[in-house]
């Protein structure tokens, strides 16, 4: 089983190695070698891409080694990741320099029976190999602010057939993907809780990804969460990144934050004419939903916790009135997204699936680099009422 589980990580690694070396080659071809610019700048490119590469691996790594100074993590991972946003925006901003390329030779054919000559080639590639970079840049720039600035507050009013009449206008305040860890930290959750508390929400809910991270290593910079405030209570489920980061722990830790875990479980919330909430396990781990939400009152309204928008699949058959769930970052960094809805059938706000609605939260925070580009970090207050 030890033997097996190796193999699975190594494997990972070597896909994750030969991928990030794919993406830095073709980098460096199309900048450094296609325009024929001086062999001096070709390899001090090459030589860059490779200390860039080192930082994006050292980036994800460094914050799990224990005798990494703190200081060096902090400062690797913001290089690494950084350079990772702005790597794929070099990728689409040359492969669609590469698409300009090909209509280019097509068009080139089509109206002489001459191919373009070397130094025609050599001089198209330096110029989309330059508005490719800066086209990088421009975008780098704008996303880093987009991700470094407070999340905005969304509003989202939602009718529901069964929801309690008595309960008209009933908040819940949505976090989602804080991604606490090399470069977010206390800061950032004292900043979180104090625009929470401000909006006096009546329940709070956070869909998973809240760490990158062991307790160890992040337990004072979650601790801010303790002073949420909400008069039905603070909930909480699990995301993939909680089993990357020690799950166990943290279902032991966040209780005494005053934050309830809900692993496969449903509680009644607002008494006995109130509703359900349930909260169901990432994939990563191991979710029950039919457990979950078995021998319930089928007049009352049940809200489901879930963190991957795709387990609305299954809700929608067991008969959930609301999913809130987080997880795809609303793309994060345009076009990403188009990435991500080949993998989640709703990528992010409200969306009515046979029934149940879902709503999905773009994140509260960011994961690797510190972007956002089309996709906005939300603090989401969702108000309920009967339809």
């Amino acid at each position: 089983m030890a033997s097996m589980s190796l193999f699975r990580i190594g494997s990972a690694l070597l896909v994750a190695v030969t991928i990030l070396y794919g993406i830095h080659y073709f980098i460096w071809v199309r900048l450094g070698r296609d325009p024929a610019i001086s062999p001096a700048w070709s390899r001090a490119i090459a030589a860059a891409l490779a200390v860039l590469c080192a930082c994006v691996v050292l980036g994800f790594v460094a914050h799990r080694l224990p005798r990494f100074p703190r200081v060096l993590v902090a400062s690797v991972s913001w290089v690494g990741f950084t350079w990772l946003g702005v790597a794929f925006l070099l990728i689409v901003g040359l492969a669609f320099g590469d698409l300009v390329r090909l209509f280019v030779g097509i068009a080139a054919r089509m109206l002489s029976d001459t191919v373009p000559d070397v130094d025609r080639r050599r001089a198209l590639a330096r110029i989309l190999a330059g508005a490719a970079g800066t086209f990088a840049v421009v975008m780098a720039g704008a996303g880093l602010r987009g991700a470094l600035g407070r999340p905005a507050i969304k509003t989202v009013k939602i009718a529901l057939r069964r929801w309690p009449a008595h309960l008209s206008g009933y908040t819940i305040v949505q976090l989602s993907d804080i991604h606490v860890g090399p470069t977010i930290g206390r800061e950032f959750i004292e900043s979180i809780v104090a625009t929470v508390n401000a909006l006096s929400p009546d329940l709070v809910v956070i869909t998973g990804d809240l760490v990158d991270g062991s307790v160890a290593e992040l337990g004072r910079s979650v601790s801010p969460l303790a002073d949420l405030r909400a008069r039905d209570g603070v909930f909480f489920v699990l995301g993939n990144h909680e089993y990357y980061s020690g799950a166990k722990e943290w279902i032991r830790h966040l209780p005494t934050l005053g934050i309830r875990v809900l692993v496969n479980e449903r509680v009644s919330v607002a008494g006995l004419a109130g509703f359900d909430l349930a909260g169901v396990d990432d994939p990563t781990g191991a979710p029950d939903m039919a457990r979950t939400l078995a021998d319930r009152d089928s007049d009352r309204a049940v809200v489901l916790l879930a963190h991957q928008p795709r387990a609305v699949f299954d809700a929608s058959k067991l008969g959930v009135d609301l999913q809130l769930s987080g997880h795809t970052h609303g793309g994060q960094i345009f076009p990403f997204h188009v990435l991500v809805g080949l993998q989640q059938p709703y990528v992010s706000g409200l969306h009515d699936h046979h029934g149940t609605a879902v709503y999905v939260s773009r994140g509260t925070g960011y994961w690797g680099p510190a972007m956002r580009i089309g996709a906005p970090a939300e603090i989401t207050r969702i108000e309920l009422r009967r339809s």
